[in-house]
């Protein structure tokens, strides 16, 4: 389903396809890319057991994604092991390694929904009009029900940072 006037780009109002994914719900399932001395995997039963942060940006090439996983990246960093952490974007697999390599990203797992665009559907977060996932931030629970989630009204606009770790912290 479409859902029309949930979020702005530089104040336009955009289309996400999909369902919403709500609190109390659980998680879909997914399929992610990413690169580490070839193709791997990231499915959504590689999470279980841990609550996990879902961070999901637009493109790491740009300015106010590379602040929300390098936040997130910091804040995460004192929960050590005892949570998942995951940024998803539609980025080439080479483009995520090579800006965690470059910012030291290494609290955060990255995974490319570039294959498939299944996460963006199935999450609810793909922008139809820019072929683009939302800005968004949910927190599972170690069985992967939704406990938090948050699609920030403005694409240009960083997350709720504090309201996503509190979430996160309570689950540790």
């Amino acid at each position: 389903m479409a859902r029309t006037g949930v979020i702005t780009f530089k104040g336009n109002p955009m289309t996400l396809a999909g369902d919403e994914v709500k609190v109390g719900s659980a998680a879909p399932e997914f399929t992610l890319h990413y690169f580490e001395g070839g193709f791997k995997t990231i499915r959504k039963s590689d999470l279980a057991g841990k609550p996990t942060l879902v961070s999901i940006v637009p493109s790491l090439d740009t300015g106010v994604c590379q602040i929300q996983t390098k936040k997130f990246n910091e804040e995460l960093a004192s929960m050590g092991d005892k949570i998942n952490a995951l940024t998803v974007s539609l980025d080439l697999p080479f483009a995520q390694n090579r800006f965690c390599g470059a910012e030291g990203i290494k609290n955060m797992r990255v995974g490319s929904d570039y294959q498939t665009h299944s996460f963006g559907a199935a999450w609810g977060v793909m922008i139809d009009e820019l072929k683009l996932l939302a800005r968004a931030v949910y927190v599972l629970d170690s069985t992967g029900k939704v406990v938090y989630a948050e699609i920030v009204p403005e694409v240009t606009h960083e997350p709720n940072y504090a309201g996503a770790a509190a979430a996160l912290k309570q689950l540790i």
